[in-house]
């Protein structure tokens, strides 16, 4: 099966990453932070070094790096610590559920209000929308900065400066653009959510939020830490406080060898990699009579397309029967949809990733070509 999913997940994973797991299943097994002894030690000071090499790549302070279970926990962590105590928060059209769901949650529980903020070519007409939307009570703004759906990257650059003239919070979900694009927290964010097995090459189960340490968020998970555990009350110590219970320790040494991988290799060059497999498949097949594309001026590697009027799901299963792994439907982001007009038919995600090869997408757009000419050929309902 080859995979061009990789959106999703990344797969295959460096061999490294591989190493790294099995290594910590093999040598590094204590509880970091939970025992004075080697093996606890030993395992700690490894967990230490990813948080440190994380935060690295964020510009972050490694206390303000914290890990979770995937990006929809940080964000879910972020979003309802920083609208806690009520107020208004702005989110983008081309939002993932992560960030929609629990906005709306809180919304349906009268205990915030939200504005979704419409998203056009031209970026000067974005911000002045996004201008007009900010209120009194405005206290974040939470956007991707690049759509899963269609690898639309937001001018989260310009969005970070309106945020900071008007003292309000960004938070930010890079689960697509971490290790594709180089991200800072000196770009404006104040939390950048994020994957860690996406292109971060890290295993399933991983994630991060990163803080610029501007804000305090208050816990949404309280319990063992490792530290003052005669107090009642969480502590306030950095990162534990976010960190309740035993980390996943295989996840985050596998996590540390992804991002080394990505750091090595630079986002940079994956970046270009991967751009010109989506080009090279959009050349191939554009010309393919029934060929939907959804392009973007600025995006990450990352091609969405329909083929007529054909279910995406179906046409994914067509491709999966011919050995190739892409989603279709909605891919958690009706709300992206809606802004691309594609919300009745989905669309099948094209996203390789830098194991991919161009003999592999050639494959795919014949693949496409050959259920093309099923269609016209009355072979397919």
């Amino acid at each position: 099966m080859i995979n061009f999913d990789n959106s999703a997940t990344s797969f295959p994973k460096p061999p490294e990453v591989r190493k790294a797991v099995l290594r910590a299943l093999d040598v590094y097994g204590g509880n970091p932070g939970r025992g004075g002894h080697k093996l606890s030690l030993d395992t700690a000071e490894k967990v230490y070094e990813v948080r440190r090499s994380a935060a690295e790549l964020f510009g972050a302070q490694t206390e303000n790096t914290i890990f979770t279970a995937n990006c929809t926990m940080a964000l879910n962590m972020a979003i309802k610590g920083m609208m806690e105590y009520g107020g208004h928060i702005i989110i983008s059209g081309y939002e993932h559920n992560a960030v929609l769901r629990p906005v709306y949650a809180m919304a349906k529980a009268r205990r915030v209000t939200f504005s979704v903020l419409p998203v056009f070519d031209d970026t000067e007409r974005t911000i002045a929308e996004l201008r007009k939307l900010i209120r009194h009570d405005t206290r974040a703004v939470c956007c991707t900065v690049a759509s899963n759906v269609s690898g639309r990257i937001l001018p989260y650059r310009e969005i970070a400066r309106v945020c900071r003239s008007y003292g309000i919070c960004f938070i930010a979900d890079a689960a697509q653009a971490a290790g594709l694009l180089d991200l800072k927290l000196s770009d404006g964010f104040d939390f950048i959510c994020t994957a860690g097995h996406k292109a971060l090459y890290g295993p399933s189960g991983t994630g991060l939020l990163v803080s610029s340490g501007e804000y305090n968020l208050p816990t949404i998970i309280e319990g063992g830490t490792g530290t003052n555990s005669a107090d009642p009350e969480q502590g306030d110590d950095m990162p534990e406080r976010l960190e309740s219970g035993t980390v996943n320790t295989a996840g985050i040494l596998g996590l540390g060898a992804g991002i080394e991988f990505v750091r090595a290799k630079t986002p940079a060059a994956i970046m270009k990699q991967e751009s010109a497999l989506v080009k090279r498949f959009e050349s191939a097949v554009s010309g393919i009579e029934g060929v939907k594309l959804y392009p973007c001026a600025k995006r990450v590697p990352i091609c969405a397309f329909n083929l007529r009027e054909m279910n995406s799901q179906a046409l994914s299963m067509k491709l999966s029967e011919r050995g190739f792994a892409l989603r279709g439907g909605l891919h958690c982001a009706g709300l992206a949809h809606r802004s691309m007009g594609t919300l009745t038919q989905g669309a099948v995600r094209f996203s390789p990733s830098v194991f991919s090869t161009t003999r592999e997408v050639d494959a795919l757009a014949a693949a496409v070509r050959e259920i093309a000419g099923e269609l016209s050929d009355g072979g397919l309902p």
